[in-house]
């Protein structure tokens, strides 16, 4: 199996020349939180620290219907408990999903041109064709908010990708880990009756908390849609032995249950991305897209190592927009995932 380089491997050199500058590095390159994980779902875990038994690959009731009311309360999605299937965080499903469906070399697995490269990943890891999305494909994979552009999709262009899907026979599959980090815009869930007319029938969602709870540690998501491909996935996965812990399922009821610690958590990210909007702009950035989610997708014009050479000069660490395909390769991502003291001091340095 080819593989390609990790792609942060590649970074080590600008983080050793910004770790180098006087009062250290300020890392935006990567997108994991550094903020507390709320009180209440540490209690949670807690609690349920008594766990002989083997946990069940579907999950408990408890935790599905938490992320049923969440889609619910949040989206405006409606699904049933068994149509939810969780996951041993998201990363997980997205390098193993052509191998779960039984997809091979016959197969072609569809993503955005510039995307999370795990998709791709995916693909190669069962031995799939790539292609853009619009090409006919057994798997469709979206992301809207997307990593790392930040841009969101229409009701009329997931309508579009959802007809197509329907007409080819293709699986879509949207990741939406970003969906309640909209800014700009209010993202849509492909399973939202505008975009689905309430048939989930070749449709899969992929929700997690790492962003939204501060849980990347935890490893907590899960999928919902489609009932005959949701079981097909949980019999698959049973063989495999892909079960969360049950700890980490009952802190997941905690975090799907409780809005509060989302709205304070909104508010953080609110801060920083003004800040370091503002500062990118007066440092001669143009912004595009990035109305969600938690990254800045920034250019001044240049080849992307470039950027990120002349900002590791500075102290500041960002990810190169060709990580994420060709068409980025002008372009570096920001990440707002860092502390307020961070965020400030990335900004005078650009200054």
């Amino acid at each position: 199996m080819q593989l390609p380089d990790f792609p942060w491997d590649r970074l080590a050199g600008a983080k050793a020349r910004a770790a180098a500058v006087p009062g250290g590095i300020v890392d935006l390159s990567v997108g994991t939180p550094v903020d507390p994980t709320p009180e209440i779902v540490q209690r949670a875990l807690c609690e349920a620290a008594n766990a002989p038994g083997y946990p069940t690959v579907h999950g408990t009731p408890a935790v599905r219907q938490a992320a049923v009311d969440w889609m619910q309360r949040s989206l405006d999605v409606t699904v049933s408990p068994d149509d939810i299937l969780p996951l041993i965080g998201t990363k997980e499903f997205v390098a193993w999903l052509p191998t779960l469906l039984g997809l091979g070399p016959s197969d072609v697995v569809a993503s955005p041109e510039i995307a999370y490269p795990t998709y791709e990943v995916g693909a190669l890891i069962a031995g799939c064709r790539t292609a853009p999305v619009g090409a006919e494909a057994a798997l469709t994979w979206l992301n809207s908010p997307a990593n790392p552009t930040g841009r969101v999709m229409s009701v009329d262009e997931l309508r579009e990708v959802v007809a197509f899907g329907r007409r080819t026979g293709s699986l879509v599959v949207s990741d939406e880990c970003y969906i309640e980090k909209g800014w700009d815009v209010e993202p849509v869930s492909i399973l939202h009756p505008s975009v689905s007319d309430g048939d989930h029938t070749g449709l899969l969602a992929l929700h997690s908390l790492s962003k939204r709870s501060n849980l990347a540690g935890y490893r907590f998501g899960f999928v919902a849609g489609d009932p005959a491909v949701v079981a097909r996935l949980l019999e698959v996965r049973k063989h495999a032995g892909m079960m969360v812990p049950l700890p980490v399922q009952a802190a997941a009821v905690a975090a799907w249950s409780d809005d509060e610690h989302v709205r304070v958590q909104r508010e953080r990210y609110t801060r920083r991305r003004g800040v370091l909007r503002s500062a990118l702009s007066a440092a001669g950035f143009r912004i595009d897209h990035s109305q969600a989610g938690l990254y800045l997708w920034a250019t001044r014009g240049e080849p992307c190592w470039d950027t990120v050479n002349a900002l590791a000069d500075r102290g500041i660490l960002v990810a190169p927009g060709d990580f994420y395909g060709p068409g980025g390769n002008q372009h570096v991502r920001v990440a707002l995932t860092a502390s307020d003291a961070a965020v400030e001091l990335a900004a005078q340095r650009l200054a």
